[in-house]
């Protein structure tokens, strides 16, 4: 047995899924209900975090390099998207609100994470366009360049004003708790 895993208290695993579990619905998220898997994803998050510093996702095989594993720090970059089309995260960790009331079943999950290679190309080339740099003249940072496309819509939260980039609306808004039909697309 791993000696990170050797250290990890039955104890130690309910204090951070609760602490986890309090965080997620905060936030409007869901935890996986069936407790047992769920608290084995947990223990295998807290494994990782005595490893290598952070919660790696604990389906995916981290390379111990913080900047190289920020797609899969959990949550992960790919869980939102997953949530949206397949009503759970890869690793079954997080569920859509439909699969948490039991309302719609799931699917396997194909890995969205890209091969290490067109992960490295993305790194070495930069952000997606549009990025950070530009402001809402379209300029980046005053020069007069003009504003290159956003690679994902931006929506915005109608009764907060919180803003997100992807490719659909969150569930519920993480600030402010509201569903997903009161975000419009902006820009």
């Amino acid at each position: 047995m791993d000696e990170n895993a050797a250290e990890i208290s039955l104890k130690d695993i309910e204090e951070y899924y609760l602490r986890l579990k309090g965080d997620a619905e905060k936030s409007g998220y869901h935890l996986n209900p069936e407790l047992e898997a769920t608290k084995d994803l947990v223990r295998g998050l807290m494994v990782n975090e005595k490893r290598f510093g952070y919660p790696s996702c604990p389906c995916r095989l981290a390379a111990g390099h913080f900047q190289e594993d920020l797609d899969i720090i959990c949550p992960c970059d790919y869980r939102d998207p997953d949530l949206d089309e397949y009503g759970m995260c890869f690793c079954a960790l997080y569920v859509a609100g439909e699969v948490f009331a039991g309302i719609k079943k799931v699917a396997p999950i194909p890995e969205r994470r890209p091969p290490l290679e067109e992960r490295q190309q993305m790194n070495q080339g930069g952000r997606a366009e549009g990025g950070a740099g530009t402001n809402a003249s379209g300029s980046a940072g005053g020069t007069g360049e003009p504003r290159t496309a956003l690679s994902k819509p931006v929506w915005r939260c109608r009764v907060c004003g919180y803003l997100c980039a992807r490719d659909e609306p969150p569930e519920r808004c993480p600030i402010c708790k509201a569903q997903r039909e009161h975000f419009e697309r902006f820009m």
